[in-house]
């Protein structure tokens, strides 16, 4: 008589639930208007800054650009900015991109789909990082919108292309990769106040304007120490950037990824999530 087999009955690795995870996220964010205006988005605000104007010391109207690529980096490290056209590049993708995330995990807490998600199999890490890399792929298509909208606006703008080309694929790099950092803040936001979405709607766009790093270089200057931070990094990425400027960027944004993700995981295991 042969023996009966045994039924064996193994949890999924967590390998396999974030790949399944983050199939449903990727789904959710190709199958909604959602992402794909907020590309279009990134790719008109190179046209809108290129089409304003700034004033020169004697109050005329000058052109804010001169050379395409400011629109995507400055010169050098401006932590302290003057005006609006030491500011306006593609940092900007940050600010509309934390508007972006809170509507895109906005939607699992008022649909109710989350209260699906933690019932059925969801382990709360897997939850947090599946968000994460979603809206920082999303981010980070959003910064290549931004690009081409900036190219666009260039040449039909006639400003100069002039640049050191080794430099300027670093800086972009770098700000690409920030994506992830500033992901993981949005996503640590929205699940902390996951009932007030006016509150995180809020907050992603106080911190991604940089204000608070802004108010700090007010203080102590251009200092490499704001380069801890996500917005530091971020406009640490500039048209003078080399090898040790990325891997900052990497460095940066991976090491707040981490502890966002950690102290997001927590919190949710703490807390009603519904």
């Amino acid at each position: 008589m042969e023996a009966a087999k045994q039924l064996q009955f193994t949890s999924p690795s967590f390998g396999m639930r974030l790949k399944s995870m983050l199939g449903v996220d990727f789904y959710r964010l190709f199958h909604t208007p959602l992402f794909y205006i907020f590309l279009v988005i990134a790719a008109i605000i190179p046209a809108m800054v290129f089409g304003s104007s700034g004033m020169d010391s004697t109050g005329a109207a000058v052109q804010l650009y001169t050379n395409t690529w400011q629109m995507v980096a400055s010169q050098t490290p401006l932590y302290v900015v003057n005006d609006i056209g030491e500011y306006a590049n593609m940092n900007m993708v940050f600010i509309f991109g934390g508007i972006m995330v809170s509507i895109f995990i906005g939607h699992d807490y008022r649909s109710g789909y989350v209260k699906q998600l933690f019932t059925t199999h969801a382990k709360k890490q897997d939850y947090m990082m599946s968000k994460t890399l979603t809206c920082a792929f999303a981010m980070a298509c959003m910064c290549l919108t931004y690009l081409l909208g900036t190219v666009v606006s260039g040449l039909m703008m006639g400003a100069s292309f002039e640049a050191n080309m080794g430099s300027l694929l670093l800086a972009i790099l770098g700000k690409m990769v920030m994506s992830l950092g500033w992901a993981s803040l949005y996503t640590f936001l929205n699940v902390v106040f996951r009932r007030y979405f006016g509150i995180s709607v809020a907050l992603s766009f106080f911190f991604g304007t940089g204000i608070l790093i802004i108010g700090a270089a007010a203080v102590l200057g251009n200092s490499p120490l704001l380069n801890l931070f996500l917005y530091g990094s971020s406009v640490n990425a500039c048209l003078n950037s080399n090898g040790i400027t990325l891997l900052t960027c990497i460095a940066v944004s991976a090491a707040w990824a981490v502890i966002y993700n950690l102290v997001g995981t927590l919190l949710l295991k703490k807390s009603d999530v519904y």
